[in-house]
């Protein structure tokens, strides 16, 4: 049964309202109670003591379209921990506005100048978006510079996180427009990574990438031969556990230059780890992507797939202080055997096998991992 409140409850007309609320449930049919908050514009502990008599007879009440003002109240009396809480979002439209980011879990829009929103794949994102806030806060914490959402919003049928972005650009971008740039971008990008390679984050505060990537590796276990997948997945155990911050989908969509700061985005990926992770991710988005339909870069990042690699191949040499091409190469064969094996997975789940475009990028990487994996004993470097 959905009921509405309006206007004020205080000590004043609480016991008229529950008279009227009780005289209505008189009819009730035994659907959840639902109390629409939408036109409620405050609510004082006398009306609070309402609502607490309501769900001793009704455990299952739902407060719904609850105004920011009468959600405060509410969050900060414990009533968001007593009871389910569906706060009122504002509207926001992204027709016609600039996409500035993609990752995989949304797609990140200019909405103003000054401001950016995440639209979330996931309809049901409202868990999805305080994960990511209270990730991002612990990032920002602990020295890794980013954007924290100010406010959450309703966009079509999803919801998304609005962030300031001053006159951001992404790296990509610059690349794209500014291919002068190239190497500021490459040691700015770099330098954010070690930046997080190089940050201790508290046991227990963000998932294990080694325990995401062992269910890619025995996923895979299905699709190559028995001692290729056995190996696969003895590889990735033998990484020993690290409590180092990994972002999880570091690509140049997700670095932004707003002012004189560089700042990371996108931070619902945030896990710790082994580098390797991290690279391989990175290898993914510049080359491997890429390397059967050489299109998709230009329509993901902006540029083509020859500053991709080059890109790429800039970034590990700076990353690990050499110019060495053996050790480029060794360093890259050891990421790319996690790389394959996260989009051979993400194509097959997404039907990649069901088209002939699909079996045939499949069977591209599937040939590359299973002769990286005949030569690599370890992806430790």
């Amino acid at each position: 049964m959905n009921i509405q409140l309006y206007g004020r409850i205080d000590s004043g007309n609480a016991s008229q309202v529950e008279t009227d609320i009780l005289a209505r449930l008189a009819d009730d049919d035994g659907s959840p109670l639902l109390l629409d908050m939408q036109d409620l514009e405050y609510i004082s502990s006398a009306g609070l003591r309402v609502i607490l008599r309501l769900k001793k007879g009704h455990p299952d009440v739902k407060l719904i379209n609850v105004n920011p003002e009468v959600y405060d109240i509410l969050e900060m009396t414990g009533f968001t921990q007593m009871m389910e809480v569906e706060k009122a979002y504002r509207v926001v439209s992204i027709e016609g506005c600039e996409e500035i980011g993609r990752g995989a879990n949304g797609t990140i829009y200019r909405i103003d100048k000054d401001n950016v929103v995440k639209v979330y794949n996931n309809a049901d994102a409202l868990a999805d978006i305080q994960h990511e806030r209270e990730v991002a806060r612990l990032a920002l914490i602990l020295g890794i510079p980013t954007a924290i959402s100010y406010d959450v919003v309703k966009v079509g049928d999803s919801y998304g996180s609005v962030f300031e972005l001053l006159n951001a650009k992404s790296f990509a971008k610059i690349l794209a427009s500014e291919p002068e740039k190239f190497d500021w971008c490459v040691k700015e990008f770099v330098a954010m990574m070690k930046r997080l390679h190089s940050t201790l984050v508290p046991t227990g505060k963000l998932p294990d990438m080694k325990e995401t990537a062992l269910g890619w590796a025995r996923f895979m276990q299905d699709y190559l031969p028995e001692e290729a997948g056995k190996k696969l997945v003895s590889l990735i155990e033998n990484i020993p556990h690290d409590d180092h911050m990994l972002h999880g989908d570091y690509h140049t969509k997700n670095l932004e230059l707003t002012e004189n700061e560089v700042l990371l985005i996108d931070m619902d990926t945030l896990a710790v780890g082994n580098p390797i992770f991290e690279l391989a991710s990175t290898y993914n988005s510049f080359v491997g992507y890429s390397e059967y339909d050489r299109n998709i870069i230009l329509q993901f990042q902006g540029f083509d797939l020859e500053t991709g690699k080059a890109l790429w191949k800039k970034t590990l040499s700076l990353y690990l202080e050499t110019d060495d091409p053996e050790r480029i190469r060794e360093v890259e064969e050891k990421a790319r055997i996690i790389g394959y094996t996260r989009m051979i997975r993400r194509s097959i789940r997404r039907k990649g096998l069901e088209t002939e475009e699909g079996r045939a990028e499949i069977e591209l990487w599937k040939n590359e991992l299973l002769a990286l994996l005949e030569k690599t004993d370890s992806l430790l470097f």
